[in-house]
């Protein structure tokens, strides 16, 4: 389960560890839309949506690219852990 909002648990497909993103959070500071993120990247915008929500893990390459397009390190967008919430 791929998610900014606490969630724990194992990702949907194959049983493999969950693996959590920020993705919503700097598309929302940067007013960036999920098609202009999906337009940058090359992939379908619906393919944001999966990552976001946690249907789809990204491959290292793809992890890579959108921590670039987000000039952050890719640490900053991934994390084997949940991201502590925003304001606690």
């Amino acid at each position: 389960m791929v998610t900014d909002k606490g969630r724990r648990g194992r990702a949907a497909a194959g049983g493999t560890e969950a693996i959590y993103n920020r993705i919503a959070v700097l598309r929302a500071e940067r007013n960036v839309s999920r098609r202009q993120l999906a337009e940058e990247l090359g992939v379908h915008y619906q393919t944001v949506g999966y990552l976001e929500r946690g249907e789809y893990s990204p491959s290292l390459h793809l992890a890579l690219r959108i921590a670039r397009y987000f000039e952050v390190p890719v640490e900053v967008v991934f994390s084997t852990e949940p991201f502590p919430r925003i304001g606690q």
